[in-house]
């Protein structure tokens, strides 16, 4: 097996088709290989796989790990070279040299694509052993100050240089509570206007529903100004390079805003914050607000109350607020 100094920083036509094969999933031109068949190469296995996602952000995620793998192994290369004694090792070792300074929860996402990948291989009678059965997922640190304080939200909301885009995006975001992913992937015609909801597609595929308020349902109209199909939330500028037909508004010729633009813009508005803590934060909201769990199950998209628990925690200073109601210094002054 090759070590990582064999292949060049830079990943190679081969990897890059791994990742391209996430956007042809959604465009519906991948057609998974037939089982039974003789042991394929590492990038025709990596395509067959992400071809049965139904989920196109599922498929550009998992990408992301397979490509890695790709570039370190070589695609060319018989899926076999993931078999051996030595295997798990030297997986082990690439994937912390990878991914080890990452978040723990981007070290868990690979690790969970690629566990995917390697299970379905497999069912396929690809793969006989688990080549990363050295690996460990990692405990996730809990973080109870991401929240951001209701003050600080709206500060970010009505800022007087905020353009529409951002102003409807991130007003969107915190009101429904839907992950960033969830509300950019929106396109017009799934927008009920009327009703102040829309369709989505949650994390891991499941089809559900988002609603927002007031001061959304106003901002909305404005940014589609009368467009009816394509995407909700568009680029400043035309698309330089080839896109799928359903990123880009075929009368302008913009492109879907990526989630990368989003966030970089949201980052340098709050002075460092994620757009997932719009999400945290409205959740946090809700809850000290009195939603009861059976409303935030659905106000976030969650199938368990274990995912939930650890968004819809009181704000520290909900908390301190709580406590002076409660102290009988505060009551008998």
């Amino acid at each position: 097996m090759p070590t990582r100094g064999n292949v060049p920083a830079a990943r190679g036509r081969l990897a890059v088709d791994i990742c391209d094969s996430a956007r042809k999933v959604a465009m519906g031109t991948i057609l998974r290989l037939e089982t039974g068949t003789a042991v394929p190469t590492l990038g025709q296995a990596c395509e067959a796989f992400l071809a049965g996602l139904a989920n196109p952000n599922t498929a550009r995620s998992y990408a992301t790990a397979l490509g890695a793998l790709a570039d370190w192994l070589g695609a060319h290369r018989p899926l076999s070279v993931l078999e051996g004694e030595r295997v798990p090792d030297r997986a082990a070792s690439w994937f912390t040299a990878t991914w080890g300074p990452a978040a723990p929860a981007t070290f868990n996402a690979r690790l969970n694509a690629l566990s995917a990948a390697a299970n379905f291989w497999r069912e396929q009678g690809w793969l006989s052993g688990d080549p990363l059965v050295r690996i460990r997922r990692r405990a996730r640190t809990p973080d109870r100050t991401r929240a951001l304080d209701r003050a600080e939200v709206e500060r970010l909301l009505t800022a007087e240089h905020l353009g529409l885009r951002e102003r409807t995006l991130w007003r969107l975001l915190y009101e429904s509570a839907a992950r960033a992913a969830e509300v950019l992937s929106l396109d017009a015609d799934e927008l009920d206007l009327a009703n102040r909801r829309a369709r989505v597609r949650r994390k891991g595929g499941a089809a559900d529903v988002i609603t927002w308020r007031t001061a959304t349902a106003r901002l909305l109209p404005r940014l589609l100004a009368g467009r009816t199909s394509g995407p909700v939330f568009l680029t400043g500028r035309r698309a330089r390079v080839e896109l799928a037909p359903v990123d880009l508004d075929v009368a302008t010729g913009r492109a879907r805003l990526s989630y990368r633009r989003a966030a970089e813009l949201f980052a340098r508005a709050s002075g460092g914050a994620s757009l997932h803590q719009l999400r945290h934060s409205a959740l946090t909201h809700a809850a000290e607000d009195g939603a009861n769990t059976a409303v935030l199950l659905s106000y976030s998209g969650h199938a368990s109350v274990a995912s939930l628990a650890r968004y819809a925690r009181v704000s520290a200073e909900a908390l301190a607020a709580w406590q002076s109601q409660r102290d009988p210094a505060t009551r008998k002054r």
